[in-house]
């Protein structure tokens, strides 16, 4: 499959304004190389997806924004790690100590194995020129273009996660926030950027933990430079809010609500009517509250 088939780009419908949303996990799409390297059942490619989130933002280019998001699989290559975050039981010569769910994912969340054998170095820089590589020159160019003509540009990226940990370091069954933003530590936004995200999730009824248990992966913290005019900020919605977390069925009224919530946040991050925000967005020193 060529690299247009494995991401989509959606231009605004109207006015442009300087926000870039894009959806690195909601992909279901295996091509057949990798599928001949891959075990994992059919229900785990869904589990570990950020399903109905590229359908959750896709009022996103109405209110102006640009909307990028990936048909591929995480199990293909997952966009939102470096290209050297690479696990060594994963892939031939990677270079990293174990990281199962790294670059190239080698178990899923519940565990189970996703490769039937190590993957040989040529299959990664397959998967790195047919996914990652186009993938992430697209958004740069994007996020350019946004900078130059606005002065400046603020990337949404948006996720889903389950409402409970699976694994790791979390205790198991404690409920997460409904929605949780991540800046690495307010590091990768303008204070204006962050605070206005969790003041509006929280007047649109939802609970709120910043950084946790999620703090921005690559994207947020590779693009996030609010010093040069770029602000990223990763959101993750817990699925509980929209779609049954065991059939993986929506929840129409949910769904409605959060996608209510995803169109008004894409609206509200342009805040182009502010000069004062404007001027703070063109040249922020990281590290405000």
């Amino acid at each position: 499959m060529p690299p247009s088939t494995q991401f989509e780009v959606i231009e605004p419908k109207g006015g442009e304004t300087p926000v870039v949303v894009e959806v690195p996990h909601a992909g279901l799409s295996l091509d057949a190389e990798t599928l001949s390297f891959t075990v994992a059942p059919a229900r785990s490619i869904a589990r570990d997806a950020d399903l109905h989130v590229d359908a959750l933002f896709e009022d996103a280019p109405v209110e102006g924004a640009t909307l990028l998001y990936a048909r591929a699989s995480r199990y293909v290559v997952d966009l939102n790690r470096g290209e050297q975050d690479v696990d060594h039981d994963a892939v031939d010569g990677g270079g990293r100590a174990p990281w199962p769910r790294g670059l190239i994912w080698r178990l899923t969340t519940d565990g189970e194995p996703i490769l039937s054998r190590r993957l040989p170095r040529a299959e990664l820089e397959r998967r790195l020129d047919l996914v990652y590589r186009p993938y992430h020159r697209v958004l740069e160019q994007l996020l350019a273009r946004k900078r130059a003509r606005f002065g400046f540009a603020i990337l949404l990226c948006a996720h889903s996660m389950p409402s409970q940990a699976r694994r790791g370091h979390e205790p198991a069954g404690i409920a997460r926030a409904d929605i949780v933003p991540g800046t690495r530590g307010r590091t990768t936004a303008s204070a204006a950027v962050i605070d206005m995200v969790d003041r509006h999730a929280r007047s649109c009824g939802y609970t709120v933990r910043h950084d946790d248990p999620y703090r921005g992966g690559f994207s947020t913290g590779h693009y996030g430079t609010p010093a040069t005019g770029i602000h990223a900020i990763q959101v993750e919605i817990s699925r509980r809010l929209y779609m049954d977390e065991s059939t993986l069925r929506t929840d129409p009224q949910g769904f409605q609500s959060v996608r209510e919530f995803a169109r008004t946040l894409v609206a509200r991050l342009a805040f182009a009517e502010n000069p004062t925000t404007l001027d703070a967005l063109r040249g922020y020193a990281p590290g405000g509250t």
